[in-house]
């Protein structure tokens, strides 16, 4: 395996309901300003046709109540939960 310049993290798993097998998370497909209460908080016009879809990394999963590390500078975080679901072959 050719060296890194910086280690490589595992990638990023979740556990499986009644499996002990993991799940790998590569990426994850979001929908915002899908709550009309949520958008408002943004300081969005809620309108209800326009949602925003974004990305999200798989290294951007905290399973399990783990630590959300951020900036010590930081004054307005804003936390959000995705739910991430598996589609199978039958989906």
């Amino acid at each position: 395996m050719t060296p890194t310049v910086i280690p490589v993290s595992a990638p990023p798993s979740l556990s499986v309901r009644d499996s002990e097998a993991r799940f790998p998370v590569r990426r994850i497909y979001c929908v915002g300003r899908n709550f009309a209460d949520h958008a408002k908080e943004m300081g969005a016009t809620v309108d209800r046709g326009n949602p925003v879809f974004f990305m999200k990394p798989g290294d951007a999963v905290v399973p399990g109540g783990g630590r959300v590390p951020y900036p010590s500078g930081t004054r307005d975080l804003h936390h959000e939960v995705e739910l991430v679901v598996a589609l199978g072959r039958d989906a």
